[in-house]
């Protein structure tokens, strides 16, 4: 059954021309489609490295951090490019910047815009703290309160994977583990007690 979707989407990428695609098909293996419509195969097994998925269901994606031993530990939504303005693909990190403003787009109030960037494209495509209501030039956004747990833990060199497709299902075991449901308890104006599940 697997195979079945997998060759459909490869078949649905190449007709819709996309340059490049690249589809999660275990937790830590790929299928990297170029934009001359070549299979390659991309194997993660045993190594460090982040996934930006820019197209999980019911948002505008997550990023996930996997440790060499396949864990995912550390996942949060973002927000990024418009379209097609963050590439798909295998990269890695080439430049680490705790304080960052945008050449391109600066900032109007001369605040640093970009901070704790992870720089993966030589056209300046970084992860980075940032707005997480509005869409970027290219960037993937993340939670302020987040970035920096990815910061410190990526180093030059760690492989970076952007994909359009959804790796929800092969980190979705990991992250029960990570966010158990927590529960709590609110009294009402009437002092009654109203349990809420987060």
């Amino acid at each position: 059954m697997n195979y079945f979707i997998i060759l459909f989407i490869m078949l649905s990428t190449l007709l819709m021309g996309q340059s490049s695609s690249l589809i999660p098909i275990s937790k830590t293996k790929f299928l990297h489609i170029d934009k001359n419509g070549e299979r390659h195969n991309v194997d993660m097994t045993g190594k460090d490295f982040i996934l930006i998925s820019m197209r999980e269901e019911n948002s505008d994606g997550r990023f996930y951090a996997v440790d060499r031993d396949g864990t995912v530990w550390l996942s949060s939504g973002i927000t990024s490019g418009i379209d097609n303005f963050t590439p798909s693909g295998v990269w890695s990190v080439l430049r680490k910047k705790r304080y960052h403003m945008s050449n391109a787009y600066p900032d109007e109030d001369g605040i640093n815009n970009m901070d704790y960037s992870l720089f993966f494209t030589n056209r300046g495509h970084a992860i980075h703290k940032g707005s997480m209501t509005g869409m970027s030039h290219g960037c993937i956004h993340v939670h302020k309160r987040i970035i920096p747990s990815l910061f410190n833990w990526s180093w030059l060199g760690m492989p970076v994977i952007t994909t359009r497709k959804s790796y929800m299902p092969y980190a979705k075991e990991d992250l029960k583990k990570i966010y158990r449901q927590v529960i709590k308890v609110k009294r009402r104006a009437d002092h009654s007690r109203k349990t809420f599940h987060r």
